[in-house]
């Protein structure tokens, strides 16, 4: 295993179950120090009580809600203190969207899935990048998804969520290209975790999130050390990112929709289809 690792100051937002929490224990085990953050507190507590079972690293962690930029300035403030200056940090937490078209939206849930998404991506990056800076180096891993390369139906508010941080974090790379600070854009795909928990997304979630989070730790960690800009993984992720890069967009829009018409509730559709 890979020394690259060892004593390093890792920061993981979203840590209390899925891939946050197999990023928290795969960087363990490489005897990282880590800070944690999850909006759920339970779930935090046994992300620290999993990692404490497999290692004797430091810890710190703290239970918040991204989407407040106050806590995530005093959370990165008690980081630097109890642990110093990050090394790495995963802005990782994210939450599904409402899962209907964006003409039932309701704008209310579209807010919060951008205020979680999105503005806690840019809250973790604005609160950390300084730390960064101040060491002269280290990484820096914004989390969008295969969502962030093509738009699909029932996901209009996800989408919008996962193509912002695309868009912050391909902007943000341009402007620390002559630094020693690699940012990585990580577009998970297919990954099973929790983040699918409404009725109308489980028959999506079963089809579809079938990568362990484990995996995509390891690929994650490997491309953090080969410094790869854009990291794309999981379940049907290459196939959507070549998709999405030299397929007409007209035309991917129909595969996509063929594709996902067999798992999403159509009743909405219902009155557009009559008027044709």
């Amino acid at each position: 295993m890979s020394k690259y690792f060892k004593n390093k100051v890792v920061v993981i937002t979203g840590a209390g179950s899925g891939m946050g929490r197999a990023y928290a224990l795969a960087f363990a085990q490489r005897g990282c120090k880590l800070a944690l953050n999850d909006f759920n507190a339970d779930s935090l507590d046994e992300t620290v009580r999993l990692v404490q079972a497999q290692s004797g690293v430091a810890i710190w962690s703290e239970a918040f809600d991204v989407s407040d930029r106050e806590s995530m300035q005093q959370f990165a403030t008690h980081v630097k203190t109890h642990l110093g200056l990050a090394d790495i940090v995963i802005n990782n937490a994210g939450i599904e969207g409402g899962f209907v078209p964006a003409w039932q939206m309701d704008i209310k849930r579209l807010e919060r899935t951008m205020n979680i998404n999105f503005y806690g991506v840019v809250h973790g990056t604005q609160a950390f990048l300084p730390q960064l800076i101040e060491r002269g180096n280290g990484h820096l891993i914004n989390v969008s998804s295969i969502f962030g390369l093509v738009g699909t139906p029932n996901h209009t508010d996800y989408c919008a969520s996962k193509f912002a941080v695309r868009g912050f974090t391909e902007a943000l790379m341009t402007e620390l290209q002559s630094s020693k600070i690699k940012v990585h854009l990580l577009h998970p795909g297919g990954i099973a975790t929790n983040i699918a928990q409404s009725s109308q997304a489980k028959g999506f979630s079963n089809q579809y999130l079938t990568t362990s989070p484990a995996d995509i730790a390891e690929h994650l960690i490997k491309h953090i050390e080969r410094g790869t800009a854009r990291i794309v993984y999981g379940h049907d992720s290459l196939k959507t990112w070549l998709g999405a890069t030299v397929v007409p967009l007209g035309i991917l829009n129909k595969i996509i929709w063929a594709e996902l018409k067999k798992v999403i509730d159509l009743t909405p559709y219902q009155a557009i289809n009559k008027r044709k």
